[in-house]
């Protein structure tokens, strides 16, 4: 095992954060990674390879990229198995063609290639004997859901750092939610991290685009709008919101227990 960090010490502060607050890690787990070949994943998977040299608690690490298929795009196996070479990390990989997929569910591409990609995961993580999937998700992908969810569907809600999926018994972590897009970017510079170009043919011009193009927007208008925005993923005592929407059938009992129809 070499002795030169993967990565320096000063950039795995919130990595630790998160890992420690939320309980991310066990003694024995066993964590498949997913690696798309992006500036995220590869940043997360080199940092993970890090802190398994020094976490107290001892676990295992291989990496999974899912080939969507995309027309006119080729699957960079050689470049993703080098990069988890650099690392001593076993790489696996699997097809799943999700344009004719798409083309017979009638949703749109992200949501098809994001429900296959999650499905194909989970069936590795189990194949290989994984108890976790670690998700490269960061601060900012999490502002981005909260506003998509509320904007789109009138809902509080945005993705967890540890998410147990109960049909599968596959608990997914997040390590990176501390993180901002921007500090991943220039980390990734730093360890001179390639990130490979995305396949899909979809690539920025997605609804989530089009949310983080709002939210930069945002920032520029409103001081400390992500670190507001942050705050706003967290339970709070001090919040104020109204009483969780009746169901049908008890909203009625009330209109009769009101006007006395019993």
């Amino acid at each position: 095992m070499s002795k030169q960090p993967y990565v320096p010490a000063p950039m795995l502060n919130k990595l630790w954060r998160a890992i420690i607050e939320f309980g991310m890690i066990q003694e024995g787990d066993n964590i498949l990674i997913g690696l798309s070949g992006g500036k995220d994943s590869q940043f997360m998977t080199a940092a993970l390879a890090e802190i398994q040299k020094h976490s107290p608690q001892h676990f295992t690490l291989c990496c999974y990229t899912m080939d969507g298929e995309f027309e006119g795009g080729t699957f960079p196996q050689k470049e993703l198995e080098t990069f988890c070479a650099k690392y001593h990390l076993p790489h696996y990989s699997g097809k799943v063609p999700i344009e004719k997929l798409w083309a017979h569910r009638g949703n749109t591409p992200c949501f098809t290639c994001a429900y296959f990609r999650r499905a194909a995961m989970n069936r590795m993580a189990k194949e290989l004997g994984c108890n976790k999937v670690a998700l490269a998700h960061h601060n900012d992908d999490a502002v981005e859901t909260l506003m998509l969810n509320l904007f789109n569907s009138g809902q509080m809600k945005t993705f967890l750092p540890v998410t147990y999926l109960s049909k599968s018994e596959i608990t997914v972590i997040r390590p990176l939610l501390f993180y901002r897009e921007a500090e991943i970017i220039h980390y990734g510079k730093e360890l001179n991290l390639v990130p490979l170009k995305n396949p899909c043919a979809y690539d920025g011009t997605t609804n989530r685009q089009g949310m983080k193009e709002l939210a930069a927007e945002l920032n520029q208008r409103i001081p400390h709008f992500y670190d507001h925005m942050s705050s706003a993923l967290r339970h709070d005592p001090k919040e104020e919101l109204w009483p969780e929407k009746l169901a049908q059938k008890e909203m009625l009992q009330r209109f009769k227990m009101f006007w006395g129809k019993h």
